[in-house]
């Protein structure tokens, strides 16, 4: 009795090891995961079947990859809405990415991520009404806004 092994299931056998390789180096979010398999030359077919079951057994998850990539970037000087363009940028759908910067961003966090951010961009724009309007415009929020001029001036 001979067995023959299915040519799909070895096909996506392949790309889930591949998959699975991604994902034991660095947290994947599930467009990035496709983007990196395709780039690879796997199947389509394949890659959304191991998508789906890496998905269903939480090692693709792309809310836990928003949280992470915020958290690794809360150290540079960015704004909200930088953050928010970066984690779109990476393929988190932008109600999942509003919702990580709010789960990651509470109001010290915010406070400590606008003194650098303003930091940065005050000796460009000297006006404090101006500085105000674009801090608002970088996705800061008023009321952290207003705690950080009170304590500066």
């Amino acid at each position: 009795m001979s067995t023959s092994i299915d040519p799909v299931a070895a096909v996506c056998l392949r790309t889930e090891k591949a998959a699975l390789r991604l994902i034991a180096r660095a947290e994947q979010n599930s467009s990035g995961l496709r983007y990196k398999l395709e780039k690879r030359g796997h199947e389509v077919s394949c890659i959304n079947t191991v998508i789906e079951k890496l998905t269903s057994l939480n090692l693709v998850d792309d809310s836990r990859y928003a949280k992470f990539w915020l958290q690794s970037r809360l150290h540079l000087a960015r704004s909200p809405r930088r953050l928010l363009a970066g984690l779109c940028g990476r393929g988190i759908p932008r109600g999942e990415a509003e919702a990580a910067i709010k789960n990651v961003l509470n109001d010290e966090t915010e406070l400590s991520l606008l003194e650098r951010f303003a930091k940065k961009y005050s000796r460009k724009i000297k006006n404090k009404r101006e500085l105000k309007i674009f801090l608002k415009g970088e996705g800061f929020s008023a009321q952290i806004i207003e705690q950080f001029f009170e304590f500066t001036t």
